[in-house]
């Protein structure tokens, strides 16, 4: 049997117009600047190895190589969408490879960000609270500093005391929490926000499906645990207990920090938590209170209702 290379030649030496197009675009290839500049970095390929790889050569050349042909990841025109084309030598034999391009990096780096900051149950403006717009507003500057001391220290090291934020309704505690998870995420922290009355009814809810122990556990561990309003949930004395108790006491003991935004001060806070329909509990209700201590400082907010603007 005659090689397919020289049946390939014969036949091709019968049909001047597909040796004329052949030639044609070997000549595009091999003038293109990359594959030049390739061809130059390796001396050693002779017009027989060039020859042998000229579709790979072809491939490389026809694809965006790092984004220079693409206007964005979703407009790549490559055939591996966000992969870029690299050409290597491998024993006198030319490789080609793919590696993520610039665009496809940055995306996936937007993506991992946004996984860091997951909320429950919370509007898109708190998801895209701003912290350059809260600093501008001086009713907020107490907290403001407390905020921005926790940014600085968190660059080196997660503090292990979050901030209980508490004031009239309609401050704007709960964009502030937004805005401190956005800039946690900016340092690669896992922040959860969620609103407490809605983390009861899922925590309730995770008997159906057999998932109590694996949503405490994601409560437990998260980076930063932010929890809103807490006091305007329906209390009950086991959620206080098995629950918020159990949660607080591990982030307590692994010195994770956790926020909150109240209407209520501790003191108003310990007597809602105390009263359930068991009676006045004062004793385990002053634990939570404890440990929210541990976990939290206390900031007083002040300001108009902005819900009524």
């Amino acid at each position: 049997m005659k090689p397919i290379q020289s049946e390939l030649k014969a036949w091709m030496d019968k049909n001047e117009n597909f040796k004329t197009n052949y030639t044609r675009i070997k000549n595009e290839i091999l003038s293109d600047p990359s594959v030049k500049a390739f061809l130059r970095d390796h001396p050693e390929l002779t017009d027989h190895d060039i020859e042998k790889n000229l579709m790979r050569l072809y491939e490389y050349k026809s694809q965006s190589k790092q984004c220079d042909r693409c206007a964005s990841f979703g407009e790549c025109q490559n055939l591996m969408q966000g992969y870029s084309p690299v050409l290597s030598m491998d024993k006198n034999e030319i490789r080609l490879s793919y590696e993520k391009c610039h665009s496809r990096i940055q995306v996936e780096e937007q993506e991992a960000q946004q996984k860091l900051f997951q909320s429950l149950y919370m509007p898109k403006e708190i998801l895209e609270a701003k912290m350059s717009e809260v600093i501008q507003d001086n009713s907020r500057i107490s907290a403001i500093g407390e905020i921005i001391s926790f940014l600085e220290e968190a660059k080196s090291g997660l503090p292990k005391k979050g901030l209980y934020l508490h004031g009239s309704f309609g401050i704007g505690k709960t964009y502030l929490l937004g805005a401190i998870a956005n800039e946690l995420k900016k340092r690669n922290y896992s922040t959860t926000l969620i609103y407490m009355p809605e983390f009861v009814r899922e925590i309730k809810g995770s008997f159906k499906d057999d998932s109590f122990n694996e949503k405490i556990d994601f409560f437990k561990k998260a980076d930063v645990l932010m929890l809103d309003d807490i006091g305007a949930e329906l209390q009950s004395a086991w959620f206080r207990d098995e629950v918020l108790g159990s949660v607080l006491q591990y982030r307590m003991m692994e010195g994770l920090p956790v926020f909150f935004s109240s209407n209520f001060d501790l003191n108003e806070l310990e007597k809602e938590l105390a009263s359930t329909r068991n009676g006045v509990e004062e004793v385990k209700a002053g634990r939570i209170i404890e440990r929210i201590k541990q976990v939290s400082s206390v900031v007083k907010m002040s300001g108009k209702n902005r819900r009524d603007e």
